[in-house]
């Protein structure tokens, strides 16, 4: 069975460019490249960063992080401040002649990035295909990032299986919309298969929804296997680069695996908020509140949902 590793690029994006070939192109952009059984895609925040919410949502489809630093402002922090709140351990770092490796230590010290394993960027490619593939079992839940319709196939999701297989002919739900699909056909890499496990990156034809009734961030998954909320509760820890006051009534956008939704705060201690949207709640998972507005940093913190 052909298996998956799944990157995002970070930094000086365009390196991708040498990894794979190019795919799906909007706010985040798709690269893969097989090998032998093994099909590697790499996923790059292109919509940031002049918008913030694409960069959470591609890190949050990757297993591990290439980071190749091109100079050090305040978006490489907020790069920084990203994947320490998302808890991305595993990763490669590397940096342009430019960059003083000095004042890097000091803006990673303290963060995940520490962990990282620090390479020249002629090693990167060396460094990626050492990396193996690394399944997670359960029941099957899949991330959608990009929807359309294909005349002649119908509705069409591309996403990635987080968790467990995806099967042809398996009767999922679509959440948070509580609508029943059938998984018509699978592809991976353009190829048709008959199943396809964790973490692939999947093409999937399906019954049951029209492109009106899916959002980037829905799930397809097992009937009634996750929780759908208007109102969250987390244990909240303001980001201490950002300068700015919480208030209650205080718009912000919530960030939840690839979901982002607007919401206000019903209350500060405990930090509560009512969402305009429902949410798919995934317990344990970390949740980032960003300020998209923000003159500076745009991430207001993170916590856990309660």
């Amino acid at each position: 069975m052909v298996k998956s590793v799944n990157f995002v690029v970070l930094g000086e994006q365009t390196i991708a460019n040498d990894f794979g070939k190019k795919g799906t192109a909007t706010d985040i952009t798709l690269f893969d490249r097989k090998d032998s059984d093994i099909i590697r895609t790499w996923v790059i925040p292109n919509g940031f960063p002049d918008k913030i919410q694409p960069l959470f949502q591609a890190v949050n489809l990757a297993e591990h992080v290439i980071f190749y630093v091109g100079n050090l402002d305040r978006f490489t922090g907020e790069q920084i401040i990203a994947l320490n709140l998302m808890k991305k351990r595993d990763g490669i770092i590397s940096h342009t002649y430019e960059v003083d490796e000095n004042r890097l230590n000091s803006m990673i010290k303290g963060t995940v990035l520490e962990q990282y394993k620090k390479v020249n960027s002629s090693e990167i490619k060396q460094e990626i295909n050492k990396i193996k593939p690394i399944s997670k079992d359960g029941p099957v839940k899949i991330v959608v990032d990009h929807c359309f319709d294909v005349k002649g196939v119908g509705t069409v999701v591309l996403g990635k299986v987080i968790q467990g297989k995806v099967k042809q002919y398996d009767n999922l739900k679509l959440l948070p919309a509580k609508i029943d699909v059938m998984i018509k056909s699978i592809q991976m890499h353009d190829d048709t298969v008959q199943e396809a496990v964790s973490p692939a990156r999947v093409g999937l034809s399906i019954k049951g929804a029209k492109v009106e009734d899916i959002s980037r961030g829905d799930y397809i998954c097992e009937a009634d296997s996750e929780q759908i909320q208007t109102e969250i509760e987390l244990d909240f820890l303001q980001n201490p680069f950002y300068k700015g006051e919480i208030t209650e009534n205080q718009m912000c956008l919530v960030s939840l695996g690839l979901q982002v939704k607007a919401a206000k705060f019903s209350s500060i201690k405990p930090v509560k908020l009512t969402l305009d949207k429902p949410i798919v709640y995934i317990k344990n998972e970390t949740c980032v509140l960003l300020k998209p507005e923000s003159q500076n940093i745009r991430i207001l913190g993170s916590g856990t949902l309660i």
